[in-house]
């Protein structure tokens, strides 16, 4: 079965902003989706966002996964981890890749994303930036292109 997970930003909710519009078109193709209630979203953990991506992931499944803002690091910190399963794509929307004046990320942000690892794991991926982003620079966007290029 196909299945999609979205993962909200820092300070974000399952049924914040275009998740709904998402979810909703989704299901007129008969895909399932969900978006996930992240543990303490205003303070927010990496190992608890990686636990609670992975209590939903079965190997069965053709598991796609769809990160906005925190969520997209929290997606390849995933992919990184020993927890991790096989999926067939990520969709990266707004992805932070470095740490910046908010101290409540720094643990998705430690060290540089292992993309060898990430895409020993997932078949494809999507990364989605605007130009004119005020809260992720571009130049994030640039970083996990080209790194994931590799």
């Amino acid at each position: 079965m196909k299945k999609v997970f979205i993962i909200h930003g820092f300070e974000g909710s399952p049924n914040g902003g275009w998740r709904p519009w998402l979810m909703g078109e989704l299901e007129k193709q008969d895909i399932y989706s969900c978006a996930l209630p992240m543990p303490k979203p205003e303070n927010p953990n990496c190992d608890e966002w990686i636990e609670e991506i992975s209590r939903q992931i079965s190997s069965e499944d053709e598991i796609y996964l769809v990160g906005h803002s925190l969520g997209s690091p929290a997606i390849l910190r995933y992919l990184e981890s020993p927890k991790a399963k096989n999926i067939a794509g990520a969709v990266l929307v707004s992805c932070p890749s470095e740490k910046n004046e908010n101290r409540k990320i720094d643990s998705f942000m430690e060290g540089m994303f292992d993309f060898e690892k990430i895409k020993s794991k997932c078949q494809e991926f999507t990364v989605i930036h605007g130009d004119n982003d005020s809260a992720v620079p571009f130049s994030h966007w640039q970083r996990i292109f080209y790194c994931e290029r590799g």
